[in-house]
Order: structure tokens, then C-alpha cells, then sequence
């Protein structure tokens, strides 16, 4: 969308301050989650926010450069919890089952964020990609395959593809999010609530530590 991306901004605002720039974070991402889309004008967010669609030059560059910050305020907390839980002195499978909990919380939250990461890393510039790649993708496949390698040191887990791993559970996701629209039309399935969720993360945990765990360390995991 042009080639006035703005890729060092903060992937944390000043807090407290009801800034410009985190009033047009706030409106883009409501917007979002109120359309299930990412398509949003920046007309559409300046109103929403109150504030002149000028300002996003002056704070961010351009759309993209927006787009760029939205997910780096989105991705942060989750981001910044994965060296906290890999150090954490507990078994693979619990600290594979709190990081499970945690992606779909972070979807739950934003779910629109897998479609923001898509559209960074394959319809905008060079720069957003890799900064997308910085923040984000590599640090979770990063995590990944670190804990995926302690679970199989410690007899845990079955050898598993670290890439196949975050294509299953990323992908898994976002589909709660984004294929909830087609099944309602389809089926009546009502939205996801917190109760949904809370639903799905047990569900996700089964069907990925079901698959992964070895069955005598799986049963002890479970605390059977």
C-alpha cells in the first residue's frame, strides 16, 4: 500500500495516555472484530475514533504501517510469555497445554489476527513481511520447536515436525474465528463466547496432546 511503512513502531504504547495512536489501535481492532474482516478504510477508522485520518501518516506511516503496529500490540503479551513458560520448572505436556490455552485465548481476543499476519506477509511490502516474520512467526516456531525437542528429551511427546505443529494449532485457531461465519450461516452455530472457548481449548488439548503424547507419559500428564 505504498512505501511509507513506518516498521519501528513500538509494539507497546505509553499506557495511560489515551494517545492518538492508540485510540486508531483501538478503533482499527474493534472494527475488525465487528466486521470479521481486516478490510477497514481508514476513513471508517478515523471516525470510529474520532480522530483525522491524517494523523495515521504522522503516527504510523501509512495503512500498513498501522496494520504493522495493531498486530505487534496484539502479539506482544502472548510473545513475551513464551521464554517465562519454556523456563518454567514443569512437565513438557503442562507447559504444552498452557501454550495451547494461550493462542486461542490471544485469538479469542483478537480474532482477527491470523488474517493481519496473512495479509502482512503476503499483500503488503517487503518490510512489513519481515518484520511480521521478526516479532512474530519466528519466535513462535522458535518456542515450538524447543519445547516440542524437551518433550521428546524427556520421553514425553512423539517426534513431531515443528512446522506441521504451528500449521495445526495456529491454523485451528483461526478457523474457530473465521469458519464460525460460514457455520452459522450453514448450521446456526451461535458465536464464540468465552464459554466457547473455554470449550475449545479442552478440545485442542485433547486432540493435540492425543496425538502427541506418548501413551505412558500421556496417562501420567493427565494425572491418571
Amino acid at each position: 500500500m505504498g512505501s511509507q511503512l513506518n516498521t519501528s513502531v513500538p509494539t507497546r504504547l505509553p499506557g495511560g495516555k489515551n494517545s492518538t495512536a492508540e485510540k486508531l489501535l483501538v478503533a482499527a481492532s474493534e472494527l475488525m472484530i465487528e466486521r470479521a474482516s481486516i478490510e477497514v478504510s481508514l476513513s471508517d477508522i478515523a471516525q470510529k475514533s474520532g480522530v483525522n485520518a491524517a494523523l495515521v501518516k504522522y503516527h504510523f506511516g501509512n495503512k500498513d504501517g498501522l496494520l504493522l503496529a495493531l498486530l505487534a500490540r496484539d502479539a506482544a503479551t502472548e510473545m513475551s510469555q513464551l521464554e517465562y513458560l519454556i523456563s518454567q520448572p514443569i512437565a513438557p505436556a503442562a507447559k504444552l497445554r498452557l501454550h495451547i490455552g494461550g493462542i486461542i485465548r490471544a485469538y479469542h481476543q483478537f480474532p482477527y489476527m491470523n488474517r493481519l499476519i496473512h495479509y502482512l506477509l503476503h499483500e503488503s511490502s517487503a518490510e512489513a513481511a519481515d518484520e511480521v516474520s521478526k516479532f512474530f512467526v519466528a519466535p513462535l516456531l522458535d518456542f515450538q520447536r524447543r519445547l516440542l525437542a524437551e518433550g521428546v528429551k524427556a520421553g514425553e511427546f512423539r517426534d513431531i515436525d515443528p512446522v506441521m505443529f504451528y500449521t495445526s494449532l495456529v491454523g485451528a485457531c483461526d478457523h474457530l474465528f473465521f469458519g464460525r461465519h460460514a457455520m452459522s450461516r450453514a448450521t446456526g452455530v451461535g458465536p464464540v463466547t468465552d464459554e466457547v472457548c473455554r470449550q475449545y481449548i479442552k478440545h485442542m488439548e485433547a486432540l493435540i496432546c492425543g496425538g502427541m503424547l506418548q501413551e505412558k507419559k500421556g496417562r501420567m500428564a493427565d494425572g491418571e
